[in-house]
């Protein structure tokens, strides 16, 4: 997803005190069970994710918007929004590397990610770490910074039950082949540190198991990553992905195991109008097969993929559905 870099400056200050706040401030206790306390430590069984008793677990929550950009809408109040009204089980942690992120200041971004994933911690929720990479497609063009920031982020977690590692947002214009070599590059600096968190791994065509690029499933079913306990993602968006790609999702999923950290109810640019039907299609397939879940996106972004009307984020509420646009009230619903 390609955002505009206009709002780098006007958001910078906002996002920074966002931070501090999140930071500084103790949340309400969530209430018991919250999902960690009920699942613990996750891992990868068969063809999805179990909890430590090896029963199956569907994680349902949001994907933030990037961080240079909409960190203000991550405050306390959308947080305990988020977990106790909206009830949701996981936070995405989008990071972008370009486009003003990571690339431009390691230390501030490594900072902000490490807070946010103590906030969904403090919560009871589950965080994904996401290396947000987009453009440029290949992800080795990263990979030394990969290295530096999973080796960092997961020393620093290695001993909590509730993190992820999503170590390639949406590879473009690169192969499966160049994909999976630079997730056996990373995946062994995270276990180093972290050795049995579980590990997402971004697939070929902008996470569409290559389906954009004329390819399906099969490229990873024939040459997998060679590591355990990981996922592959897919991303869709209902009102572009139709019938092909739930098909090819569908597939995967008796195959690989997967998890859907990003969707959208409207077009890939993430606006336009919400196809509903096609969503709950989408949905109720992982359902029935025990796909996890984060939808895109947590911000009040001017586009109809971002869940607050705009100006929420100044001050709130983030509660209930008032502050919602059509998209928001659909997927807290669902996430509830």
């Amino acid at each position: 997803m390609r955002w505009q870099n206009s709002l780098r400056a006007a958001a910078l200050a906002a996002m920074l005190v966002a931070v501090g706040a999140v930071a500084d401030a103790s949340p309400p206790a969530a209430p018991e069970p919250t999902p960690v306390a009920a699942n613990g430590k996750l891992s990868v069984c068969g063809n999805t994710l179990c909890g430590s008793s090896g029963a199956p677990v569907q994680l349902r929550g949001m994907s933030t918007h990037g961080l240079q950009w909409y960190g203000q809408c991550v405050n306390n109040d959308s947080l305990d929004a988020l977990a106790h009204d909206w009830q949701a089980d996981v936070l995405r942690i989008s990071m972008y590397i370009q486009e003003g992120g990571y690339e431009e200041d390691p230390e501030r971004f490594t900072a902000m990610v490490n807070q946010y994933v103590e906030a969904a911690t403090q919560r009871g929720m589950y965080a994904i770490i996401d290396w947000h990479m987009l453009d440029p497609g290949d992800p080795n063009y990263n990979l030394e910074r990969a290295k530096t920031f999973f080796a960092e982020v997961a020393r620093t977690h290695r001993d909590k039950p509730n993190v992820f590692y999503e170590i390639a947002n949406e590879p473009n214009g690169v192969e499966w082949s160049a994909i999976k070599s630079y997730a056996e590059q990373v995946i062994p600096v995270i276990r180093a540190q972290d050795p049995d968190s579980v590990v997402l791994v971004g697939t070929r065509a902008w996470s569409s198991l290559g389906v954009s690029d004329g390819a399906d499933e099969q490229e990873i079913v024939d040459n997998p990553v060679d590591a355990d306990n990981i996922l592959y993602t897919f991303h869709f968006y209902a009102a572009s992905h139709g019938e092909e790609y739930l098909r090819a999702l569908s597939r995967a999923a008796d195959r690989l195991p997967l998890f859907v950290t990003e969707f959208g109810t409207q077009e890939a640019s993430g606006d336009g109008g919400d196809d509903f039907g096609m969503a709950q299609r989408y949905l109720d397939l992982m359902a029935e097969k025990n796909i996890s879940w984060t939808n895109w996106n947590f911000s009040d972004d001017h586009r109809s993929g971002a869940v607050f009307e705009e100006g929420t984020c100044d001050s709130g509420p983030y509660t209930g559905t008032d502050p919602l646009k059509p998209a928001g009230v659909w997927v807290r619903e669902r996430v509830r």
